[in-house]
């Protein structure tokens, strides 16, 4: 009764505001408090005969720890004072918000476990408890329960705490893991002897967090970084009790455009070192049990050819797009593995886009898209072949977790906008599922109560982007409804339409929410990411404004009640739609925003940014530097109006810097013409992920929701 009580009056209370679009409502009103004004201190940027003033510029000494790094931080705490004076009287509905999201939340809880090796590999969290315990049985899920690593006592004292990359030995008897205190995705590597509970002294600083075990039990490789640029350079391997200052280096990478890593193949005979661009990618690899070897290439990076390997028993497959827009399955013996020995086992298909493969002993399973959507193939040794079947018109399904190579069960996740994240086992040889778990959402639930549906806008160019919409049912097509319109748009990261218990906290109260599949993404294909970045990244940007006018066509809601998300790159696409069309949106939030694009591609010590060339271009060659700047939302501030903004940022974000938010508030501030609400808030102990523990990010969501509200007049 103590979790099911405060639910049920959450739900009343909420019921009585289900649908303010009903009634008219006016939004808050704001206090009159004066807003920081950032000093102007001119810097110019030339280049390309092309001087650029920056009066923000200053902002950068925080990260360059120069001079004006004091003043830097004293900015961003203004900044939050600020907003904390702005949103003072959404405190208590904040809190409230707070509350009802997290009474949602089945705090007392367990993953469902996986088979490796002969141990079930699970993770459970407790109630009140941030973090989790990582734990084991041996054999049996009613063997004696071993609790590996106990993160929540681990992160006692720690205002971030992330623990990752956790890797047993091949004999069950050590284990790997990697922990972040800062947020800056740096890890420390740390082995735990799982027999007498010691954690050995071989504490390796400034990784990726994550180990490939050889199989004597006793060497490991794993990726290091450069600790300026934070970029994945060389890969080391370590012996048990040796000092990591006499690591070995096994690969240097020299290509600073590129990422690696080092991981073990699922059937354990391999150890393989990626090294991939945007474009271009390569692997090399050594015998699992010989790991004084030296690697060797398994096929020469190509250009613009990219390619995965899945060893299995006597070859490997290999999905690659060479000669393949939408990448083809390939095979090829164990003892000649370039392209040039490369059997084509599924050809390029038009409409359908070959993501990855999970290999077992018996079976292939592909992750295919077609038409934006997610299907799992499978494929039998016999050659015969069966895909899963799904229901809901828009959904997401992925290949879970199987690290069980002798398997003949597939571990597979499903959600939809309305559905609860869900996981099955699927018997590859019967073909019947069993539903292991389901997301459980306290406070009842009941997905009849919601609907789900996918539409199509036009973009300019006559393109159709797909967008998933979810609301409460019996929304009056009334243009009054709120819409919270989100994407995200590049890199090729594809934007599925999943269930959020936070987002109910919206369509409760009467928002639609909606997602928009831009080109940028890879849902229709690899062409639509293609079609979204460098010299066409507009495309991108043009799409989301297309879906936003769409939206309003068809009275889903209007500009006065549409809002605009998005975070990282898709905080770029939320500062140019911002430049671009700042008319359509009521609101917009914009969350750890890559928005000073062109300075922060020309400086190669920000980190990350040489790796980002074949995304956005290098503007050191003059036409990027000029269709760069053409977008960039830092460099377009214009003196017109802009919507109500909120922007966040995080002053250890290793993805996207501090400076690039704060700089674009501050030249915002200065130089638009309304009086539109501008709120910055800097989380001044995270980075770009935010909170890590799981209730404290719900912090961050409330402040977002309430700040929605306060623009719908929504108080409660």
């Amino acid at each position: 009764m103590k979790l099911i009580l405060p639910s049920l009056v959450l739900l009343s209370a909420i019921s009585a505001c289900n649908n303010p679009q009903k009634k008219e409502m006016k939004p808050m009103k704001w206090p009159d408090a004066k807003a920081p004004i950032a000093e102007i201190i001119p810097h110019n940027r030339i280049i390309h005969g092309d001087t650029v003033a920056d009066n923000y510029y200053w902002m950068i000494d925080y990260f360059k720890k120069g001079p004006d790094s004091t003043k830097v931080v004293d900015y961003l705490k203004a900044e939050n004072s600020y907003l904390d004076t702005m949103m003072k009287s959404t405190d208590a509905f904040q809190s409230d918000l707070f509350k009802e999201m997290k009474g949602r939340i089945k705090e007392k809880d367990e993953s469902v476990p996986v088979l490796k090796n002969g141990y079930f590999y699970y993770t459970k969290t407790e109630d009140g408890k941030q973090y989790f315990k990582y734990c084991r049985k041996k054999g049996s899920l009613t063997a004696p329960e071993e609790v590996l690593l106990d993160v929540d006592e681990m992160a006692k004292g720690h205002a971030y705490y992330s623990a990752s990359g956790f890797s047993i030995s091949p004999d069950n008897k050590l284990l790997a893991f990697g922990v972040d205190k800062v947020s800056r995705r740096q890890y420390t590597i740390n082995i735990k002897n799982l027999e007498t509970g010691e954690i050995y002294k071989d504490a390796i600083t400034n990784t990726q967090g994550a180990v490939a075990w050889a199989n004597d039990n006793k060497t490991f490789f794993y990726t290091s970084k450069n600790p300026v640029t934070l970029l994945s350079e060389k890969i080391k391997k370590h012996q048990l009790g040796a000092d990591a200052k006499t690591d070995v280096v096994v690969y240097d990478e020299k290509d600073n455009t590129n990422y690696i890593g080092v991981g073990k193949s699922k059937n354990d005979k391999y150890i393989f070192i990626s090294s991939a661009g945007t474009l271009t990618n390569e692997f090399r690899m050594i015998d699992a049990d010989h790991p004084e070897s030296a690697f060797k290439v398994f096929s020469p990076r190509s250009k613009d050819v990219l390619y995965d390997v899945l060893p299995v028993d006597g070859k490997f497959y290999i999905t690659t797009n060479w000669n393949a827009k939408n990448f083809r399955l390939m095979e090829c013996p164990l003892n000649n593995t370039s392209k040039e020995n490369w059997k084509e086992v599924i050809p390029n298909r038009n409409d359908v886009l070959l993501e990855s493969g999970e290999e077992f002993k018996d079976f292939l399973v592909l992750s295919e898209r077609k038409n934006g959507l997610r299907e799992i193939h499978v494929l039998k040794n016999d050659g015969s072949d069966y895909y899963l079947k799904f229901d809901e018109p828009v959904y997401a399904a992925g290949i879970g977790a199987n690290p069980e190579y002798n398997s003949k069960t597939l571990r597979y996740s499903y959600t939809s906008l309305v559905t609860p994240s869900s996981t099955y086992d699927y018997d590859l040889e019967k073909k019947d599922k069993k539903l292991m778990k389901q997301q459980e959402v306290l406070g009842g639930y009941d997905a009849k109560d919601y609907v789900s549906e996918r539409v199509f806008a036009t973009a300019k160019d006559g393109t159709k982007i797909p967008i998933a919409l979810v609301y409460k049912k019996g929304l009056d097509k009334n243009g009054k409804a709120p819409l919270l319109l989100y994407a995200y748009g590049s890199y090729g990261s594809s934007t599925d339409a999943t269930f959020s218990s936070p987002r109910l906290s919206l369509l409760n109260r009467g928002f639609v929410f909606a997602i928009a599949n831009i080109r940028g993404g890879e849902e229709m294909g690899r062409q639509w990411y293609e079609d979204g970045k460098l010299m066409k990244k507009k495309n991108t940007f043009t799409d989301f404004i297309s879906a936003g006018e769409y939206l309003v066509d068809q009275k889903f809601t209007s500009k006065n009640h549409l809002y605009a998300h998005g975070g990282s790159a898709g905080g770029l696409l939320m500062g140019a739609v911002a430049n671009m069309a700042p008319d359509l949106w009521n609101g917009i939030i914009a969350d750890v925003p890559f928005v000073d694009v062109v300075n922060t591609m020309l400086d190669e010590s920000i980190p990350l940014t040489t790796n980002e060339f074949d995304e956005w271009g290098n503007p050191k060659k003059k036409d990027a530097y000029d269709y760069m700047k053409s977008y960039s939302p830092y460099e377009n501030v214009e003196k017109k109006a802009y919507p109500n903004m909120l922007v966040t940022t995080g002053l250890h974000d290793s993805q996207v810097q501090y400076f690039e938010p704060a700089k674009w508030v501050a030249k915002l501030r200065a130089t638009k013409t309304d009086k539109n609400v501008l709120l910055l808030k800097t989380n001044m102990e995270f980075g770009h992920g935010g909170a890590s523990g799981r209730f404290d990010y719900l912090k961050d969501v409330s402040l977002r929701w309430a700040f929605l509200c306060a623009l719908e007049g929504i108080e409660k």
